[in-house]
């Protein structure tokens, strides 16, 4: 493996990151703060616990993955998209860097720019809200896998893009309603019984679930099924990347 083409292209996406500070790391923290403010503080301190925990610690987990979600897929999709808008993604291709390089370098810096906001949005959360993490160790697998995983589902809309409003499609239309609507400001058991069922076709509801069971040991689904869950669409998005590697798929477009 090239160990130097994906530092290079690593430490590149890392430092556009430093140069669009305000957008890729202070705006997303601003935002959550502000959900933390109406969410947590004003309207969680009328709210009655939902499993034995305030409301304002039980939604971190969803705010948390909210802001990793949108966050993984616009980092990653910006990354190679702006390759192909400029044109300077033949460089990449005609270099001796193999696709599983060049996957390693845009997806790293993608999921570390991911990690860096989740521990921001954590320390900002703890200004607004007291809380444990009952398996840290689990937090922090949790995060790993969610950040590397919709990193990859952002890399192919980034290749899939042919503009810079369908960058926003997917994140604004598909994953923060999505997120909304499972289970991030309250319990899926808490819905009517078809509704609740209905949520189980949401698949941010099994990352909320296992993100809040490493913090509070409490889930709305078994944590060993939302794993798999997000392990399965993790294989499903490096099968896609494979194919569009080797059938060229928009790379030259």
């Amino acid at each position: 493996m090239n160990i130097h083409a994906i530092r290079a292209i690593y430490r590149f996406e890392m430092a556009r990151a430093g140069r669009t500070l305000m957008q890729s790391i202070l705006w997303p923290v601003l935002s959550t703060s502000l959900y933390f403010i109406v969410f947590g503080a004003a309207i969680g301190s009328r709210m009655v616990e939902i499993d034995g925990i305030s409301y304002g610690a039980f939604i971190i987990p969803g705010l948390l993955m909210l802001s990793l979600l949108t966050e993984s897929i616009s980092n990653a999709s910006f990354g190679i998209y702006f390759p192909k808008f400029t044109g300077t993604i033949y460089e990449v291709l005609s270099a001796p860097v193999s696709p599983l390089e060049v996957v390693t370098g845009y997806v790293g810096a993608a999921a570390t720019k991911s990690l860096i906001l989740g521990v921001l949005i954590l320390v900002t959360a703890r200004v607004f809200v007291d809380y444990q993490i009952a398996h840290p160790g689990w937090a922090l697998c949790f995060l790993v896998l969610t950040a590397v995983t919709f990193s990859l589902f952002g890399f192919i809309i980034g290749i899939w893009a042919n503009s810079f409003e369908q960058l926003q499609v997917v994140p604004l239309m598909v994953v923060t309603p999505l997120t909304f609507l499972g289970g991030s400001f309250y319990s899926i058991s808490m819905l009517p019984p078809l509704w609740e069922k209905l949520s189980l076709l949401n698949p941010v509801v099994y990352l909320v679930s296992s993100m809040r069971w490493s913090f509070y040991g409490v889930s709305d689904v078994n944590v060993v099924v939302s794993v798999s869950m997000v392990l399965g669409f993790m294989l499903a998005c490096l099968a896609a990347i494979a194919w569009i590697f080797r059938t060229g798929y928009r790379l030259k477009s």
